[in-house]
């Protein structure tokens, strides 16, 4: 219940505010004068004004509303180290029994993990406390608990930002005097060459000494490496080098030796990833005699931005005399010796498209070819002709050490269908080409969309996996690992029917630019292969194998525990497994012979960067709104371990409701705001100057003064 007394003019007010000033002029004049009664005659002039001005009594009748307290609690990754995640729950247990003591006080709890925003990792706590904000009236909230270990990333830069009137005060879950070390990357590579070396530039640093200084010990593990030691000055940069071994994902890991006394030994490791490109792809083409699809290997190999190609074609062979001027011959011959002996190791890939046996290459260099492909790791392609299945093939060379397949002497010369074997589904060279159909019999087999072909050479496979087969259901594309390298042979010469669109032509260039660089130990296109990823919170393995079933997968966790993961089929040489873990770093895995790595969590992220208890980045919000920061927790640093119950250690401090204060915090007490908010549930109106009796009272003054 209030009461409250308003005015409701019967005349605009600028007239009211004037008959007044009148007025008063006029009683001051009276009453100086000494004129008589002149009081009487100002307590009529004042009755007068007082009616006009209509006073109204007015009586509300309200219900007052609750106070709202909002505690947010800090659920990141640095919560919990050092028992602070007990602390935090012995804190809310005692500030929950306190609070509860207080009439008229509602208590709403929120609790903020750990999240990204715009691409980084951390604690933004405040972008929490906003979403909570959002259903609290602002002339209700009394006030606002933090409980966290002040590393918090969103907090503004001042109070006026946070929209509200309203203490902030943070009850902190750690320990003054804590201490821990930490890896700063300074600079880091992103990408490299591959068989380039880098240079990683880190920091180890120190929080919570005054006077950091002496000398770390860091432990460097790369891929397929011994580990080695690096002795690191505390605060001083260190060059580390960063080798780029093989294409694609590059990791390394550096770990610092845990110190005595150190808060935390997670963030005493970094994982790095850098992506290794590959230089400009060196390829040798060599065309035999001009033909319909000379040019599709060429324009091919040219549109790859990544491959630089030399390319020779064999226009007159040694044995042709037939009288062309020297005048009108090429000016350049063929560099045999140069590109077959000399600098044969400089090529990823060598090609023969249609290339016949006639004296323009020795069989010393051929069998260079060879010795290039098993001992040096080389990859050949041969894309036959009909000379392949003649007496003039190059099977009949020293390359038939390499060569995956023997002809017959058979050329098949009708329309067919390239069709993708079972082999073929499960290599990543073949495996999904738009249009393929599916390999098969009977119901489950479907009709390739592709265009025809009208010539095989016919050939018995030997060894290598036949991908995909031709006429009569003979073989048309085989690969094989030849010792260190590799070797494909294409017993046709017809892709160039899909190239020109004939009969809707096919899949060429998927095709033949997978074909390639599968030659050239690709290792997105490797059929055998295990690679693992981060993604948030899970581990996604992806295994592929020719083989119809896989081992299981061992990982490694960060924390040295190991489990197995069996992975479900995905696809045809494909398995696939999303498997949930709980810790963030370096995982390890290994399946039969194969291993790789994987970093979960957000590499280089914030959150559990610096983890030692602050008051500091909380300063601005809390001097701003008139809150303070408490240390709840007592005791020695490291006394505790993770996990430990601690809530003998714990003084919340006491709370008190007050009205108007600007500073709401002391020694052992914080204040919330008694904001006296309420509801009106009715008013009732009086006026004061109204009826017979006002107007018998103003008649009767007036009259006195005669």
């Amino acid at each position: 219940m209030s009461w409250t007394i308003a005015f409701s003019p019967l005349v605009p007010e600028t007239v009211l505010w004037s008959a007044a000033a009148v007025a008063l002029v006029l009683a001051v004049i009276l009453l100086l004068r000494r004129s008589r009664g002149g009081l009487l005659r100002a307590l009529s002039l004042a009755a007068l004004l007082a009616a006009i001005a209509n006073p109204t009594f007015r009586q509300e009748e309200r219900d007052p509303l609750a106070n709202i307290v909002l505690v947010v609690m800090d659920a990141s990754a640095s919560q919990g180290i050092d028992g602070r995640a007990a602390r935090a729950k012995a804190i809310r247990a005692t500030l929950e029994a306190r609070l509860a003591r207080i009439p008229g006080l509602q208590v709403r709890w929120l609790t903020s993990a750990s999240a990204q925003s715009g691409g980084k990792s951390g604690t933004y706590l405040f972008a929490d406390l906003n979403r909570g904000l959002a259903n609290i009236p602002a002339d209700r909230l009394a006030g606002v608990i933090l409980i966290t270990d002040g590393q918090i990333h969103d907090v503004p830069k001042s109070a006026k930002s946070l929209g509200f009137d309203a203490p902030v005060h943070a009850l902190l879950t750690g320990r003054k005097g804590e201490f821990d070390r930490r890896i700063q990357v300074l600079k880091a590579p992103r990408y490299g060459i591959v068989g380039a070396t880098l240079a990683i530039t880190l920091k180890v640093m120190e929080d919570g000494r005054k006077k950091p200084g002496g000398v770390a010990l860091l432990r460097v593990r790369r891929e397929g490496k011994a580990e080695e030691l690096v002795r690191a000055p505390i605060g001083r940069e260190v060059r580390i080098p960063f080798p780029f071994p093989h294409a694609g994902p590059n990791i390394v890991e550096i770990a610092l030796e845990a110190e005595p006394g150190e808060l935390t030994t997670l963030n005493n490791r970094v994982v790095l990833q850098a992506e290794g490109v590959r230089e400009n792809l060196r390829v040798l083409l060599v065309s035999g005699e001009p033909h319909a699809g000379e040019r599709t290997w060429r324009n091919l190999l040219k549109s790859d931005a990544a491959v630089d190609l030399v390319h020779f074609t064999i226009l007159r062979p040694p044995e042709k005399q037939d009288g062309t001027p020297i005048h009108q011959l090429s000016l350049i011959a063929f560099p045999t010796r140069e590109l077959f002996s000399e600098k044969i190791n400089d090529f990823d890939l060598i090609i023969f498209d249609r290339y016949q046996r006639r004296g323009v290459l020795p069989l010393l260099y051929l069998d260079n070819v060879a010795r290039y492909v098993q001992e040096h790791g080389g990859a050949v392609l041969i894309a036959a002709g009909e000379s392949y299945g003649g007496p003039m093939s190059l099977y009949r060379t020293p390359l038939s050490t390499i060569l995956p397949a023997e002809p017959t002497g058979r050329i098949i010369e009708q329309p067919y269908r390239a069709r993708i074997t079972e082999a073929g589904a499960r290599h990543p060279v073949t495996r999904g080409l738009p249009g393929a159909g599916r390999p098969g019999k009977g119901a489950k087999a479907r009709e390739p969309r592709w265009g025809r072909w009208f010539r095989l050479i016919e050939a018995v496979p030997t060894s290598g996996h036949v991908v995909m087969k031709g006429a009569e259901g003979r073989p048309l594309l085989v690969l094989d690992r030849k010792g260190k390298g590799r070797v494909a042979l294409l017993l046709s010469d017809h892709a160039w029917l899909w190239a020109r669109g004939f009969e809707g032509g096919g899949p060429h260039t998927a095709l033949l630019r997978r074909l390639a660089h599968w030659l050239m130990k690709e290792p997105d296109l490797e059929e055998e292969h295990l690679s693992a990823r981060g993604k948030g919170r899970a581990l996604v393995i992806e295994r592929r194998s020719m083989q119809e079933r896989v081992p299981p997968v061992t990982v490694t966790a960060p924390d040295g525990k190991t489990f197995e993961v069996r992975l479900p089929p995905a696809a045809p040489g494909l398995w696939r497994k999303t498997v949930p873990v709980e810790q963030a770093g370096l995982y390890k895995l290994q399946s039969g012979t194969l291993t790789a790595l994987a970093h979960v969590g957000a590499a280089g992220g914030r959150e559990m960067t610096r983890v030692t208890t602050t008051d500091r980045r909380l300063a601005p919000v809390l001097q701003g709104t008139g809150g303070g920061a408490f240390w709840p927790v007592r005791g020695t640093p490291g006394a505790g371990g993770p996990g430990a119950s601690e809530a003998a250690e714990i003084r919340v401090p006491r709370i008190s409701m007050l009205r108007s204060a600007r500073v709401l915090h002391g020694a052992g007490w914080l204040g919330l705001k008694d904001r006296e908010a309420s509801i009106t549930r009715g008013v009732r109106l009086t006026p004061l100057f109204a009826g017979f009796a006002a107007l018998g009272l103003l008649l009767g003054l007036i009259a006195l003064t005669w």
